[in-house]
Order: structure tokens, then C-alpha cells, then sequence
């Protein structure tokens, strides 16, 4: 392990100055991402193959197009998205059933309605979406771990209770990250390079260039849906009638003799199903219907928006923006940029033990870990960490606009891209690595991260008991395996990039006793916090709002669930 000498209340001062506000440092970044990519390419901003809808590009300052959906990753392409939007007639939104939020009779939760209004390439990728026999397994889909009913993000209960999705040849291998939503997801602009700040792109490290790229790679990736290359999901396509008469019907039969061909047309047709049904953006929230002037909130959920933009107690809208950002002509609950805010190591992902295995069988994941480079130090604490932008996972050799490759940028480890927070009350576990299970865990988090007794590189702990942690036990959110206190805080990040951490903004401040301050929110606003996220969730009818749907943690009787 690396010396701890000298992190002491030097670290904040190193943090701070390699953080700072996250806008304050975009000159300085992009100087250090520039001398370190030259002659690389740039990233960004390139053309993009796709349909119907074109998003900002960037980096080189040219336009990107390309729209549409993937099998395991949150992203889009088109800036507006398609055809859908509130009342457009068939959407409903994720949390409810019965009459759409403005218009329009609507399907059951997310699933939307029939296929009119689709292209054929829509039609064809809502057919490749829900067809488990293009896995080896037989048993996987894109549909598997993005479930309508739970915004099209991942059902736990699936995947036996973990953080992280099941695949493979036997589905018994576990993924490294926690599945996001798609919902939303084809208003993701490409990734580029905005004044230095990485903003955008597929996957959490956005190494995709666009969503139809991104959709190709889970049919081919190990521990998803595991076919060896494209002839043997082109091979499955056309042992799979419905399927195959629908992508027939959208590219012709002849693309099947060119398999790389084939499976990038059927990552367009994903793309064009997630861009084109409404279900994929309803924009019918408790919220969207305040905001035109059709519901109320109440005044704890009004107080929690409130606190949620106040730069002096939730700060949330500094990376989660409450207001139009130029992506849609609604708010996205997003800036799309990234950034390391020292989640805790999750110790239900197996990925993160000694000794990876199966929960399922027992088998060794070892042969299915990502091999490309991160810069972990090889004395670092774990054998096994998420670097973000800077890996394991790399872009794609035959992307055609890869997103350069940070591997050389260190400032850049450990960052992940900011979500949505719309139908965030549907999508648990939280975080890259879904280490928290509900949202009043996340917050108590966020403005007690750094009040912990974590010896090793925190340089004011604090012990556990009256004046330590509130919502922690042990003292601690960050903890070994067996659930006793690191010695190190941000313990999912190896020691030598701690300066990656954001501490400069709310809530992330220094605990009181190293001259910061008590925690931004006390458990009463975080209280009212929860209930104003809760209102994202889509799926609200103005004209019957006791149908709205929510789910348990936003019933009045939910509380905080944080400790063991």
C-alpha cells in the first residue's frame, strides 16, 4: 500500500485545487486532456451514423447524428428524441397505467402501446429488444436487464438479489456495473470535450460515440449476451422468424451475408425503437404536470425542489440542472458531464472480492474480468477497481468515432457520467456500482460523506458514537468487506487519485471538526428532498392523481432504511 504520510489536512488543499468547482477547472483540464491526446484524434462531435434525430456534437465542433437504444447502457443520440413526447398519444410513463398525462390513452407502465407510428427499423429493434434466443444462453434480451415496468433499468430479483446483471454462455456470470435506465436515454448528446469538461456519450464511461454503437456490444460482450462475433448473432437472427421477418422488413435479406454489417444495422434498429416509442420519454411526471400547470406539489415536495436548488443545502442541480438545458425543451435532470464523488466499494458486486466468483455456481470470473488498462497502482488496497473514463473498459476498436481513449489522463480516474434523475425513485440500487438501496440512504451519503472514522487518508475522522456519522453504525458508509471501518475512505478508488475526488461543492464539505461544517441537510429536509425526487417518476394522470403509482420508498410512511 502507498505511504499515507503527508494526506494529512494537505489532501484538502491538494483536493480542492485539483477540483475545485467543477466550471472552475475546465481551462486547466482541458489543457492537460489536450497535451495529453494530441495527436490522438480530439474526441467528439464527429458524424454519427443513425436516424431520425441529430444531437450536438462537439469536440471538433461538428454536428453528430444517430438515435436510438442499447441493451445495457443508458445513452441517445438525438437532441430532441424522436417522436415522442407528453401526449403524443400512447406513451404513459413508468409509474402508472390508465389515461397518459396529457392526452392520449396510454399502455401499462412503461411499455407503450402498440407498434403505429414506428419506422420499420423501430419495429425491427423492439422485435431484436425482446428476443432472448439471439443470447447463447437462451435465457437474456436487452428487455431481461432493462425492464419496462422499472424504467427500463434492471430488476434485483432477476439477478438474485446483486447490484450488477447476470450473463453469459450459462448466465451465471456477473457484470461489473449497476444497469441504468433507458428512459430518457436517446437524449444523451455523443460525447465531447466542452471547454475541457467530458460531457456525454454511451455506456457510464461514455466509450460509446453513439447509441447505435453502444447497442451492438452486448450481443458480442462475454458476460452478456456472450455470441463469439457477429456471424453467430447473425446466425441466431436467422433462427429466430419474427425477429428475422421484422429486420427483413427494415434492411432486406441481403445484409445478412455481411455479418459486421448486419449487426451494425441492428444496432440502428434498437436505436430507432428506443428514439421513436414514447414509452422512452413520456415526460408525464408528478413534475412535468406542475410545470405546465396541471398539478400542484405539495409543500414538502415543494420544499424539497427548494433545497434541491440551493447552492448552500442540496446543491443537487449543480450536476442534476431542475431547468431546461438545451438538450430537450424539458428538464433532464442532468448535465451529462462526469465526475468522483467517492461512492462506497460495493462488496455485493464479485467482481470486487478476492477471489471473483460465481454467486450462481461457484465458477471463477476471472476469465471474464476486463484486461485494458486503468492505471491502478499495482500496491493499491484491492485488486479490482472501476476507473471510469480511465477503464478497464475501453472504446470499441470498430467504433467508427471512439471517444478518445483518458487512460493517460489521471485527473480523469474514477470519473462516471451524471444520470438522469427522472424515475430515479424507480431505479434502485443507486450509483455505478448500486451500492446504496434507496434513496434516503443516498442522501444521508452525500452530506455525511466525510464525517467518518476512517483513519487512513480522511485528515480529521471522526470516531463512531453521539458526535460521528448519523446514519452509519460503525461510523462509516465506507467499509471492509466483513462490514468493519476502512482504513480508507473512498475506498473505491485506489489512494493515489484521491485528489479526483469532488470535496469543493455541496454538500461535500470537510466535517466540522477540520473547520467545515455539520451536514447541509438535516433528516427532516432530507425527508423532503426524497419526496420532491419522487415526483419525477413518470406515469402521473392530472385527471386521477390517486393513480399515481410511486413506489414504496415515496409512500408517505417510507423512512430512512440506512445501516447494515
Amino acid at each position: 500500500m502507498p505511504s499515507l504520510t503527508g494526506l494529512g489536512s494537505d489532501r484538502w488543499l491538494m483536493s480542492l485545487k485539483k477540483n475545485g468547482f467543477r466550471r472552475w477547472v475546465r481551462a486547466v483540464l482541458g489543457i492537460s486532456i489536450a497535451l495529453a491526446l494530441a495527436g490522438c484524434g480530439g474526441g467528439g462531435g464527429s458524424d454519427g451514423s443513425g436516424s431520425v434525430s441529430n444531437a450536438s456534437g462537439g469536440g471538433s465542433g461538428a454536428t453528430g447524428s444517430g438515435s436510438g437504444s442499447g441493451s445495457s447502457a443508458a445513452g441517445g443520440t438525438g437532441a430532441t428524441g424522436g417522436s415522442g413526447s407528453t401526449g403524443s398519444g400512447t406513451t404513459s410513463g413508468c409509474g402508472a397505467s390508465g389515461t397518459g398525462a396529457a392526452g392520449g390513452t396510454s399502455g401499462t407502465g412503461c411499455t407503450g402501446g402498440d407498434d403505429s407510428g414506428l419506422s420499420l427499423a423501430a419495429v425491427a429493434g423492439k422485435a431484436l429488444f425482446n428476443d432472448k434466443s439471439l443470447s447463447v444462453s437462451g435465457q437474456q434480451s436487452c428487455a431481461t436487464c432493462h425492464v419496462a415496468e422499472r424504467a427500463f433499468t434492471a430488476d434485483p430479483t432477476t439477478d438474485r438479489g446483486l447490484p450488477v446483471p447476470l450473463g453469459g454462455p450459462g448466465m451465471d456470470v456477473t457484470g461489473f456495473r449497476n444497469t441504468p435506465s433507458l428512459v430518457y436515454a436517446s437524449l444523451t448528446p455523443g460525447f465531447f470535450l466542452d471547454d475541457g469538461t467530458p460531457t456525454g456519450g454511451f455506456f457510464r464511461d461514455g466509450r460509446a460515440s453513439s447509441l447505435d454503437q453502444q447497442a451492438q456490444l452486448p450481443f458480442i460482450t462475454p458476460f452478456e449476451m456472450a455470441n463469439h462475433d457477429a456471424a453467430e448473432v447473425v446466425t441466431r437472427l436467422q433462427q429466430s422468424s419474427a425477429s428475422l421477418l421484422a429486420f427483413v422488413a427494415a434492411y432486406g435479406s441481403q445484409v445478412l451475408s455481411d455479418p459486421k454489417t448486419a449487426l451494425a444495422d441492428m444496432g440502428l434498429a434498437l436505436a430507432a425503437y428506443e428514439t421513436e416509442d414514447p414509452a422512452f420519454h413520456p415526460f408525464s411526471s408528478k413534475f412535468d404536470a406542475w410545470q405546465n400547470g396541471q398539478a400542484q406539489l405539495t409543500d414538502t415536495e415543494l420544499k424539497g425542489l427548494a433545497l434541491f436548488n440551493n447552492p448552500g443545502k442540496g446543491n443537487c442541480t449543480a450536476c442534476h440542472p431542475s431547468q431546461r438545458q438545451g438538450y430537450d425543451e424539458h428538464p433532464l435532470f442532468t448535465d451529462f458531464t462526469y465526475d468522483n464523488i467517492g461512492v462506497p466499494r460495493n462488496w455485493n458486486i464479485p467482481a470486487n472480492a478476492a477471489t471473483p466468483m460465481s454467486p450462481v455456481d461457484g465458477y471463477l470470473l476471472t476469465p471474464f474480468m476486463p484486461s485494458g488498462p486503468s492505471n491502478v497502482p499495482s500496491d493499491s488496497e484491492y485488486g479490482y477497481y472501476d476507473m471510469g473514463l480511465c477503464g478497464p473498459f475501453q472504446p470499441n476498436a470498430n467504433d467508427p468515432h471512439p471517444r478518445p481513449t483518458f487512460f493517460s489522463v489521471t485527473t480523469l480516474c474514477g470519473l462516471f457520467k451524471v444520470p438522469t434523475l427522472r424515475n430515479i425513485a424507480m431505479t434502485a440500487p443507486y450509483f455505478h456500482n448500486g451500492v446504496f438501496s434507496n434513496l434516503h440512504q443516498v442522501v444521508e451519503w452525500y452530506v455525511t460523506r466525510d464525517i467518518n472514522n476512517n483513519t487512513g487518508n480522511n485528515p480529521a475522522p471522526v470516531p463512531a458514537g453521539p458526535d460521528g456519522n448519523p446514519y452509519f453504525p460503525v461510523g462509516t458508509f465506507y467499509v471492509n468487506a466483513d462490514g468493519t471501518p476502512d482504513l480508507l475512505q473512498y475506498n473505491d478508488l485506489p489512494l493515489a487519485f484521491d485528489a479526483n475526488v469532488n470535496i469543493a461543492e455541496v454538500p461535500y464539505t470537510p466535517p466540522k471538526i477540520s473547520g467545515g461544517q455539520a451536514p447541509t441537510l438535516d433528516a427532516t429536509e432530507i425527508d423532503a428532498v426524497v419526496a420532491f425526487l419522487c415526483t419525477l417518476t413518470d406515469g402521473y394522470d392530472p385527471a386521477n392523481p390517486s393513480a399515481y403509482n410511486v413506489p414504496a420508498q415515496c409512500q408517505p410512511t417510507a423512512g430512512s432504511t440506512s445501516g447494515n
